[in-house]
């Protein structure tokens, strides 16, 4: 998958192995790390150290997006990512991905030097945002979620959950093409905790191979979410590591290309005995 050209980093490959997406979280109120690293330079190390654990991407977002958060306006969201994403690119060239959904937030963000979009609505709550990914030739990650993160999690009800998926993610990629964005440079994410329940979440990872049949790179993000967390008896998110690799395994073997994690170090050791079993061999 090609990158944006500015990007020091050019390319890609999931066709050799997972990559892990490491997750920087420059907000206060985050549900998995209580705003550890909400400062700047404590965000700009943690990336650091994220890339020399072997995250493939370094995803940044500026609003949290768990269950009942409010929207953040633009202006916040502007000051938390642009001058994270500045001192990262002068330091190391692993790519960036902007988790936005507000078109402008992303432009400026590629402007300043991140290389994907990262848009937990699929291109729904901005309607800005497909000519302006467009626009900007980079990757995006596609991701379904059923109402907004304010109320995604008041009882969500699906008639059939997985076809249901597919049909807002297919969507999602005509609104994106339609629009111009290539082909070969559209992620989709299932958007596991994003309007789904426990069993939901299970039914995702179960029956993940579904969704490598629209043909896109699959991404998976179960890292520390609540029904890790229900399964491991209550433990809070700093103690759902070991649920966590072993949803990280699961979503590998089942066809997932990225694998967003908070415990990066551990993601990419656990993907890289995954990789191995699924492919029969080690890259």
């Amino acid at each position: 998958m090609r990158l944006f050209p500015s990007s020091p980093a050019k390319e890609l490959d999931f066709s050799k192995r997972t990559c892990i997406m490491g997750v920087l979280n420059v907000t206060p109120d985050s549900f998995s790390d209580a705003g550890m690293f909400y400062s700047g330079q404590k965000a700009v190390s943690h990336a650091l150290r994220m890339a020399g654990e072997g995250a493939g991407i370094i995803d940044i977002g500026g609003e949290s997006t768990r269950p009942g958060s409010e929207p953040l306006p633009a202006d916040e969201e502007l000051k938390r990512v642009i001058p994270v994403i500045e001192a990262i690119r002068k330091q190391s060239p692993v790519p960036i991905s902007i988790d936005t959904y507000k078109a402008d937030i992303a432009r400026r963000a590629v402007e300043a030097g991140a290389s994907i979009i990262n848009d937990i609505s699929g291109m729904r709550f901005d309607p800005l945002m497909p000519q302006v990914a467009a626009s900007l030739g980079v990757p995006v990650v596609l991701m379904h979620i059923k109402g907004t993160p304010r109320d995604m999690q008041k009882e969500p009800v699906y008639e059939a959950l997985i076809p249901e998926i597919l049909d807002y993610l297919r969507e999602s990629i005509r609104i994106a093409e339609d629009a111009g964005v290539h082909a070969d440079r559209i992620i989709i994410d299932p958007g596991i905790g994003f309007g789904k329940t426990f069993d939901h979440n299970l039914e995702i990872l179960k029956n993940l191979g579904l969704f490598t049949g629209l043909g896109k790179p699959v991404l998976v993000g179960a890292s520390r979410k609540a029904f890790i967390g229900r399964i491991l008896g209550g433990a809070p998110p700093l103690e759902r590591l070991e649920g966590t690799l072993a949803a990280h395994t699961a979503a590998i073997l089942n066809g997932a290309s990225i694998i967003r994690a908070h415990d990066v170090k551990e993601a990419v050791r656990a993907a890289r005995v995954a990789d191995a079993i699924k492919r029969g061999r080690i890259e």
